[in-house]
């Protein structure tokens, strides 16, 4: 059988404060030793505010093969072949370090339609002497497999 507790009650008539411990600062302000912390420099914020250096015009072709070298590391994730052999960017055009890559896809329901074109323009800007990306995905005119590369379709077994 289950023995009965007994709680004792107490009724106040109003609410009594209760007793906070005092913040940190209090504490060393009361005599408290404090040890200096040493902060490291952030290389980062330098990295940062360091604007990249756009490309002139002569070296714009230089350039260009940089990006394409760049966009030749993204694969296809069903296909063992890069989206260049593919024949997936329809253009790369630069001006004064601004990047402008027109690209498509396979299909329009492409699993990768969402993420794809940010992985070019991410990709892109990695390429020194490129301050900006722009990638506009394009569905006219459409992919076909003549647009692949000779590579490519070797690789595929389609030749």
């Amino acid at each position: 059988m289950m023995s009965e507790r007994e709680f004792e009650i107490e009724e106040v008539s109003e609410a009594r404060p209760v007793a906070k411990a005092p913040p940190l600062r209090a504490m060393a302000d009361a005599g408290m030793e404090t040890v200096p912390v040493q902060r490291e420099p952030d290389y980062l914020e330098g990295f940062l505010a360091q604007k990249p250096e756009p490309a002139g015009d002569g070296d714009d072709n230089a350039l260009t093969d940089e990006v394409i070298a760049a966009i030749r590391q993204i694969f296809d994730p069903e296909i063992p072949v890069n989206i260049y052999d593919m024949g997936l960017i329809y253009g790369v055009d630069i001006d004064n370090g601004h990047a402008v890559i027109t690209m498509t896809l396979t299909t329009p329901h492409c699993p990768v339609a969402e993420t794809m074109p940010g992985e070019v323009e991410m990709r892109v800007m990695s390429v020194p002497g490129i301050a900006s990306a722009e990638v506009n995905l394009v569905w006219s005119p459409a992919w076909d497999p003549g647009k692949m590369s000779d590579e490519a379709k070797l690789e595929m077994g389609m030749l």
